[in-house]
């Protein structure tokens, strides 16, 4: 069983048990949050595409931690300008354990 989820703008292909990093969520450690935006769902046999979303299927996560990733650095220059910028950015995420995902008929 697997289901494509989207969340921050990505596609996400998601089994129970998975562990994802995804673009940051509001929550806290430990809580469950639900990912609405459901787009396909596989089961055996059993296949639904959603146009574009599927409404009756419902993927549950758990927040494992809340973290950030490594800093990129930014550079930009124009040769012979004088033009330097330095620019550095860490981007945040949430990691997610699927708990379940479940077909509500």
């Amino acid at each position: 069983m697997y289901a494509i989820v989207r969340t921050g703008g990505k596609q996400y292909r998601i089994s129970p048990g998975d562990k994802i990093r995804v673009e940051k969520l509001s929550g806290e450690v430990g809580q469950e949050i639900e990912l609405k935006e459901v787009l396909f769902y596989a089961d055996g046999e059993k296949v639904l595409t959603g146009n574009p979303l599927l409404p009756n299927v419902k993927v549950v996560g758990q927040i494992l931690g809340q973290q950030r990733a490594k800093k990129i650095i930014v550079f930009k220059m124009k040769r012979r300008k004088g033009y330097r910028k330095k620019q550095g950015h860490r981007q945040p995420y949430t990691t997610l354990r699927i708990k379940e995902i479940s077909l509500n008929n």
